[in-house]
């Protein structure tokens, strides 16, 4: 399969989340302040450039992130409602890269690189089979 064809750049997607508790930097470290914490910045970050390329792929594949370099550049309290946006900036035989952003209505609150890898979702599946295989079938 040869993405080049498939994915052209600037391709653009771009993901919404309201800040909850849930999603702060407190909820899982309570001595931290309630501010949306820099994992699921980038999850969002992530789930963006994933929905940018999902409708370009063949049936049954799916893309994975192979790599992240993000900065997460202002805090951003709960209510607040975080923007991620996605746009493909190079596509080689194996790889997708992505510049990505998230603003927060107020500020730029982070910015960076993801890349991802399109892959047969049959295939994928069968490699995390084989591991929790190995660990007994205990995931």
């Amino acid at each position: 399969m040869d993405l080049t064809t498939l994915i052209p750049l600037s391709t653009e997607a771009r993901r919404e989340v309201v800040v909850s508790f849930e999603l702060t930097v407190a909820h899982a470290y309570p001595s931290l302040p309630a501010v949306y914490a820099s994992p699921q910045m980038i999850m969002l970050m992530e789930m963006a450039c994933a929905d940018a390329i999902a409708p370009l792929l063949p049936a049954g594949w799916v893309s994975v992130g192979t790599h992240v370099d993000v900065k997460h550049l202002a805090a951003t309290p709960v209510g607040m409602t975080v923007t991620a946006t996605a746009r493909v900036i190079e596509v080689s035989a194996r790889s997708v890269r992505f510049a990505v952003s998230a603003h927060d209505g107020m500020d730029l609150i982070g910015e960076g690189f993801h890349e991802r890898a399109p892959v047969a979702l049959s295939r994928f599946e069968e490699g995390v089979a084989r591991k929790t295989a190995k660990l007994g079938g205990q995931p």
